[in-house]
């Protein structure tokens, strides 16, 4: 048997999206599961509709989710002199045709048959008929689609599919301008590029019959085909914004972890046993086409979201302090002015469930804040707090080691001479040192935003409340 060797083929002609993404991962565990090889291809042939700044989405979201390709990146428009050579011998094989039919002729044979209740299709008018090669007219080239029997194939998430030959026109292969079609260039492609598997959509089922004719002709090898049911949203219609379709670069760009997002898609329509969370390794290893479901999937953005978090508090803090970088940068945080990122993953990784999250609640460990949060600063700094709060900043000065258990300790002795409770002394210090009042626990938070600046913050407030204090008596 020959290596096993699957292909992602998108087109650029917009965002990448889950849908798409779920596809590229199944065919990338196929591949390395079964130690072949996975290409990227870029069928960028719709030459009014493929930019530049698509095909850099689809580069930047396959990197970032580590789905790493063999072989060198494939463009279909860097291939039209082999397609060009394939479409000439065709036509002159007799497995394809040159057609002049107009546009009128075609759109007044599609009337007439949607009039009479048949499936519009072409009628192969110009299917044998012979012309002089001067002939100027513009014109398309056609596959000489056979006109008797069926095609038949298994597929390997669906069983045997069956369509009749009849039921299929001579599709166009070559436009007038000279450019090949998709249907065309993807046969030739799985053809040169010895694709083994092709793991694509439910939405191509009907492409595949075409294609696996347009390969016998060609006398080439035929893959074997595995087409994935859609994904849809919680309403169980198509998936719209509300439900997911989000490219998967916004995915990044709100604090997803791609580990959490490629364990999503995995289970998004596949299984293996009652198991839930999967290793990249755990992937490779247990991934078998013939566990792909057949029905539509339901996108759960909350299941997502439980996911990120699990990650974000089960990956090596390391590891995923390297994608928290990339958010801090967003905030315009220096990153030097505070604790290191790894301890910023495990002080709020509990209370975040996205990266942006940690990133978009830290600031203040970085850099001091002008104003506290106006709601905060009404419930808890207050006359009453003005005792509490220097005595604790009397004791965190004397502090000469500075640690988490001094500063608990610290806290608690506050409380205790004061024959007040944790909570009394908590709230009004949580919102001097972060300018708010939530954070992670008090004692980890001051530790980390440092003895300097939070004394500094310490008086800041004590100011507040005495100008504030002082204002409302006048």
């Amino acid at each position: 048997m020959s290596k096993i060797k699957t292909r992602f083929a998108p087109s650029p002609t917009g965002s990448l999206h889950i849908g798409g993404v779920r596809t590229a991962l199944y065919s990338w565990l196929y591949s390395r599961h079964n130690q072949g090889n996975f290409i990227l291809r870029i069928e960028d042939t719709d030459l009014k509709r493929s930019n530049r700044e698509a095909i850099d989405a689809i580069i930047d979201g396959m990197n970032w989710l580590n789905l790493n390709w063999d072989e060198s990146l494939y463009y279909q428009t860097k291939r039209f002199e082999r397609y060009s050579a394939v479409i000439d011998t065709m036509v002159n094989s007799g497995t394809a045709y040159r057609c002049y039919c107009s546009i009128e002729r075609l759109d007044n044979l599609r009337h007439q048959q949607i009039e009479t209740g048949k499936k519009p299709r072409y009628d192969g008018f110009c299917r044998d008929h012979t012309y002089c090669n001067t002939r100027s007219e513009p014109y398309v080239i056609r596959f000489r689609n056979p006109q008797d029997g069926s095609v038949i194939f298994n597929d390997s998430i669906r069983g045997p599919i069956k369509f009749r030959n009849q039921e299929l026109d001579d599709l166009i292969i070559c436009r007038n301008d000279g450019t090949p079609t998709y249907n065309f260039c993807v046969v030739i492609d799985d053809w040169d590029m010895e694709i083994t598997h092709v793991i694509r959509g439910e939405d191509h089922i009907n492409n595949t019959p075409r294609q696996i004719n347009m390969l016998k002709a060609l006398n080439a090898p035929i893959p074997e085909y595995a087409h994935v049911a859609m994904i849809v949203g919680a309403d169980g219609k198509k998936l719209s914004k509300r439900y997911g379709a989000l490219s998967i670069m916004e995915y990044r760009n709100n604090g997803y972890l791609p580990e959490a997002l490629l364990n999503y898609l995995v289970k998004l329509g596949w299984s293996h046993g009652n198991q839930e969370i999967f290793s990249r390794e755990e992937m490779i290893k247990y991934f078998r086409l013939s566990n792909i479901s057949k029905s539509a999937s339901a996108f759960n953005a909350n299941k997502l979201l439980w996911l990120n978090h699990y990650y974000i508090n089960h990956l090596p803090a390391e590891q995923v302090a390297a994608h928290l970088s990339w958010h801090m940068e967003q905030q315009g945080i220096n990153i030097e002015t505070g604790p290191h990122l790894t301890d910023l993953v495990k002080l709020l990784g509990k209370r975040c469930k996205t990266l942006k999250e940690i990133a978009e609640s830290c600031h203040y460990f970085y850099k001091d804040f002008c104003e506290f949060d106006e709601d905060s600063a009404k419930q808890y700094l207050r006359f009453i707090a003005i005792q509490p709060l220097e005595m604790i900043q009397q004791k965190l000065t004397s502090i000469h080691e500075w640690t988490v258990e001094n500063i608990h300790e610290a806290i608690k002795h506050t409380a205790t001479e004061l024959c007040i409770s944790i909570n009394t002394i908590g709230m009004p210090l949580r919102v001097a040192v972060t300018g708010a009042s939530q954070s992670a626990a008090l004692d980890i938070t001051i530790h980390a935003i440092g003895q300097v600046r939070s004394l500094s913050r310490i008086s800041k407030a004590l100011t507040f409340i005495t100008e504030r204090e002082t204002s409302v008596a006048s």
